[in-house]
C-alpha cells in the first residue's frame, strides 16, 4: 500500500463473540499480502479470537507480491487472500492474481482484492478481467463488513473444496466401473465411495465398506462371511481383514446392524450406510464424523446411497458417471480427460508415428462472447464441435479447453489445409452466417516424448507460435520451436527482473532529418536493454516477449515518460525545434487506461502536446478499425500527432490507411535498403507520393548512403533517420551531437 491509501477504521460492531464455538475442526487459513504493517496488525486484529463458520482463523503474512508467491508454494490449505493491489508495482497485486491462477493453478483460494486507490485498479475491470472473487476499498472494510467478507469467501472456498473432494471420488468410481463387482475394481470402487461420502459431510476420509455374499448373509450377530473391502485413513490397514480385527464395538455393532436389517443408520458423529445389487450382494459403508451430520448432509446420503445401488447393477448409470468425467455436455463431444486417455493409448499403440495431434483454436471468441453474449457463443461451439466431427468421422475429436478442439486421427488427415477448408465456410447462428479463423497447432506422436499429457503441452507450444505469428496461421510442433519457447519464457523472467531492477532498462534516441532543409526535426526514442552479463539483447528478440506477457505495460508507460522528460530538458537547452516520437504497441492501446496514461505524462511536463508523436504499426488493425480511428482521433485532439511505423510490412490495406487519422508515414527500412535497385526501389517510389495523397509527411527509416538520401529528397521524401545521420544514442550524447550538429542540406 503506497502513501496516501485509505486505512482500516473500525467501529464498535456486533461480531460473534470471542473465543465461541471453537471445535477440534483446524482453523481457516487466510493470507494478508500487504505492504503497510499497520494493515496486517489492524486485520489480525479486528478478526483476532473471533469463529468464522464454527472454526477459528489463522493468520499468515507476506509483504509483497514475491513473499505472497514463496508462501503460497510452501503453505497449503490456504482459503483466502487479503490482497492489496498497489505494492512492489501499482499492479502487483493483479500479477499475483495472475500467477496464482496460471502459474501455480490455485483455483480454489478466494481471493479478495483491497485498494486504498480505486482508480489503480478500477473495479469493474478488475472483476472482469482477473479471477478474484471480491473487490473492497479499505476505507469502506469496517470491521463488520471485514468479517462478511471473509465469511462469504470462506464459504465459497468450502464449497469449492468440497467440490473438488466429490469429483475426486466420483473419478475413483468411473475407473473401476468396468469391473466394479471384481477385485481388484471392487477395491478401488469402494475406496471412492469412501472418499465420496466424507466430502459429501465434509469430514477427512476416515472409514470401511463391508460387503456380505447372498449365500450367508449375517443372521443373529454372525458376521463370519462378511469381508472388509475397502478402507480409508486410519482403518486403512483393515483393507481384506477378517472382520473380527475391527476392535471398536461402536463401528462393528453399527456395520452388523446396517447389513442385517439393510438400511442406513445415522448417529451424531457417524453414518453406516446399506446398498446393495440386484444378486442380493450387499455392502456396509462406515465413515466417522467429528462433526454432527446435518439434515441435509443425511439427505444427500441417502441419495448417494440410492445411485450406489443402481451404479453397481445397472451399466446405463455407469455410462452415465463415466461421461460426467470424460464428456463436455454443451458441445456433445469427449472433453479433455477423454483426450488424454486416448492420447495415452495412441502413444502406447504400433502406429503412433502415423497419427498426429491438432489443436484448434477459435480466433477471438472471448470477443464473440462479449459482444455477442454467452449462449450465441455456446451455439457456436456446438456448431463448430458437429462440424469436426462430421469432417473428420475417423478422428478422435474433443473439446480440450474453452474454445480449443482437439483432433487426434492420422497424420495425412490433420493437415492445415483440410483443417482450413472446414472453416472457410461460415457457420449459421440464428438465421446469420458467422464466419471464422482458426489458428492450429499440430504435433505428430512421434516427436512427443512422454505421456498424453505431454502430447498435449507439445500442441499447445505449437499453436502458441502460431498464434503469435497473426489469426489464422498454423505452426507444427518441433524441437527447436520448443526450445524457442523456453528461451522465451526464460527472457521473460529476466525481462521482469531487469524491469525490477531498474538499471538494465534505458531509452537511446536517434534523430530525424527534414530533408529539404537539413536540420534535425525530430528524435524517436528506443529502448536497450543490457543484461546481467554486460551483453546487450536486441529488441527483435525482448519487445516481442515484453508485448505478449504485458510486460510492455509498464515498460511503454516508463519509456513514454523518460523521452518526455529527456525532450524537456533539450528544450531548455534551446533545442526547442525538435519533437520527441515513441512507440505504441497495440497492448498499450488495447488498455482502456491508455488516454489517462498519456494525459498524466504530459501534465507532468512543460512539453506541449504538438511536441510529442506516437509511432504505432499497421498491427494496430486487430483492435478494429472503429475503435482504432476513436481512440487515435482522441489522441490528435490533444495535439499529439500519430505516425504509421514499418509501414508496407503488415496489415497494408489502402481502405484502411485512409481512415486511419495519422500524421506521418514511416517507409520501412527494408524497401529503403532496395531504393537503389530499379525494380525493388519501386515500392518506396510508391509509398511517397501516396502518403502526401493522404495528407501525411513521408519520413524513410534506415537511411544509410548518400545515394539513398538523395534518391528519396528528389522522390519528394520529406524526412530520414538512420545511420546516415547519427545512429541512436543515450541522452547526453544526444545533447553533445545536437550542440555540435549544423544543417547541411547536401
Amino acid at each position: 500500500m503506497s502513501e496516501g491509501e485509505g486505512q482500516f477504521v473500525f467501529a464498535d460492531e456486533k461480531l460473534p463473540k470471542r473465543g465461541a464455538l471453537m471445535t477440534s475442526q483446524p482453523p481457516w487459513r487466510i493470507l494478508v499480502v500487504d505492504d503497510d504493517a499497520d494493515v496486517h496488525e489492524a486485520t489480525r486484529f479486528a478478526l483476532k479470537g473471533i469463529p468464522i463458520l464454527g472454526r477459528p482463523v489463522e493468520f499468515l503474512h507476506a509483504h509483497s507480491g514475491a513473499e505472497a508467491l514463496a508462501v503460497l508454494r510452501r503453505e497449503q490449505d490456504i482459503a483466502v487472500l487479503l490482497l492489496d493491489v498497489v505494492m512492489e508495482t501499482p499492479d502487483a497485486g493483479l500479477r499475483i492474481v495472475s500467477a496464482i491462477r496460471d502459474e501455480l493453478q490455485l483455483t480454489n483460494l478466494r481471493i479478495v482484492l483491497r485498494t486504498g486507490q480505486p482508480g489503480q485498479a478500477p473495479e469493474m475491470d478488475a472483476i472482469s478481467r482477473y479471477d478474484i472473487n471480491d473487490y473492497k476499498t479499505k476505507n469502506e472494510l469496517t470491521r463488520n463488513k471485514l468479517f462478511t467478507t471473509v465469511t462469504a469467501a470462506l464459504r465459497s472456498y468450502e464449497q469449492l473444496r468440497r467440490l473438488d473432494a466429490s469429483r475426486r471420488g466420483l473419478e475413483k468410481v468411473i475407473a473401476a466401473s468396468n469391473d466394479v463387482m471384481t477385485r481388484p475394481g471392487l477395491r478401488s470402487f469402494a475406496e471412492g465411495i469412501i472418499l465420496q461420502i466424507a466430502s459429501l459431510i465434509g469430514v477427512p476420509p476416515e472409514g470401511l465398506v463391508c460387503a456380505s455374499t447372498p449365500q450367508q448373509p449375517p443372521q443373529n450377530g454372525d458376521v463370519a462371511e462378511v469381508e472388509i473391502i475397502a478402507a480409508a485413513g486410519r482403518f486403512s490397514g483393515l483393507t481384506d481383514k477378517p472382520f473380527d480385527t475391527i476392535d471398536e464395538p461402536r463401528i462393528t455393532t453399527a456395520l452388523r446392524q446396517s447389513l442385517s436389517e439393510r438400511r442406513n443408520l445415522v448417529e451424531a458423529h457417524s453414518v453406516a450406510l446399506f446398498f446393495e445389487t440386484q444378486d442380493q450382494h450387499a455392502y456396509a459403508v462406515f465413515v466417522d464424523s467429528n462433526e454432527p451430520i446435518h439434515e441435509l448432509d443425511q439427505s444427500l446420503l441417502h441419495m448417494f446411497c440410492t445411485n450406489m445401488s443402481l451404479c453397481a447393477q445397472n451399466i446405463q448409470l455407469v455410462s452415465a458417471l463415466r461421461d460426467q468425467a470424460y464428456f463436455d455436455r454443451l458441445v456433445s463431444l469427449p472433453n479433455r480427460s477423454a483426450m488424454l486417455r486416448e492420447l495415452d493409448r495412441a502413444i502406447d499403440s504400433a502406429g503412433r508415428n502415423e497419427q498426429a495431434l491438432a489443436l484448434v483454436d477459435i480466433d477471438q471468441f472471448s470477443a464473440v462472447n462479449d459482444l455477442l453474449g454467452h449462449p450465441y457463443g455456446d451455439q457456436l461451439l456446438s456448431a463448430i464441435a458437429q462440424r469436426l466431427s462430421k469432417e473428420f468421422p475417423g478422428c478422435f475429436v474433443a473439446r480440450v479447453s474453452g474454445d480449443v478442439f482437439g483432433l487426434l486421427g492420422r497424420r495425412e488427415h490433420l493437415t492445415p489445409d483440410a483443417i482450413g477448408r472446414l472453416f472457410s465456410t461460415p457457420f449459421n447462428i440464428d438465421q446469420v452466417d458467422h464466419p471464422l479463423t482458426v489458428s492450429t497447432g499440430i504435433v505428430h506422436l512421434r516427436d512427443v516424448q512422454g505421456s498424453g499429457s505431454d502430447g498435449i503441452q507439445n500442441a499447445y507450444i505449437a499453436l502458441k507460435r502460431a498464434k503469435t505469428t497473426g489469426l489464422g496461421h498454423h505452426a507444427y510442433y518441433s524441437e527447436s520451436i520448443a526450445n524457442e519457447t523456453h528461451d522465451r519464457n526464460r527472457m521473460r523472467i529476466a525481462l521482469h527482473r531487469a524491469l525490477a531492477k531498474g538499471d538494465q532498462l534505458y531509452p537511446v534516441f536517434q534523430p530525424q532529418l527534414d530533408l529539404l532543409s537539413g536540420r534535425v526535426v525530430g528524435l524517436e526514442a528506443l529502448t536497450r536493454w543490457r543484461g546481467d552479463n554486460g551483453a546487450h539483447v536486441s529488441p527483435d528478440r525482448f519487445i516481442p516477449v515484453a508485448e505478449q506477457t504485458a510486460l510492455i505495460l509498464p515498460i511503454g508507460e516508463w519509456i513514454l515518460r523518460r523521452s518526455i522528460d529527456v525532450l524537456e530538458s533539450l528544450h531548455q537547452h534551446g533545442h526547442t525545434g525538435l519533437r520527441m516520437s515513441v512507440n505504441v504497441s497495440t497492448v498499450q492501446l488495447r488498455q482502456p487506461n491508455f488516454l489517462s496514461i498519456l494525459d498524466h505524462a504530459l501534465d507532468g511536463s512543460s512539453i506541449r502536446p504538438e511536441c510529442l508523436e506516437l509511432e504505432i504499426t499497421e498491427s494496430v488493425a486487430a483492435l478494429g478499425i472503429n475503435q482504432v480511428r476513436t481512440l487515435l482521433e482522441a489522441i490528435r485532439a490533444r495535439g499529439v500527432s500519430i505516425a504509421i511505423d514499418d509501414f508496407g510490412t503488415g496489415f497494408s490495406s489502402l481502405s484502411y490507411l485512409h481512415r486511419l487519422p495519422a500524421n506521418r508515414l514511416k517507409i520501412d527500412r527494408s524497401f529503403i535498403h532496395t531504393l537503389e535497385h530499379a525494380q525493388s526501389g519501386r515500392i518506396a517510389e510508391m509509398i511517397v507520393p501516396l502518403g502526401h495523397q493522404l495528407g501525411m509527411k513521408v519520413l524513410a527509416e534506415g537511411v544509410e548512403t548518400a545515394s539513398q538520401r538523395d534518391r528519396l529528397r528528389a522522390l519528394g521524401c520529406d524526412e530520414m533517420q538512420g545511420y546516415l545521420l547519427a545512429r541512436p544514442m543515450i541522452a547526453d550524447d544526444l545533447a553533445a551531437w545536437l550542440d555540435a550538429y549544423r544543417p547541411n542540406a547536401d
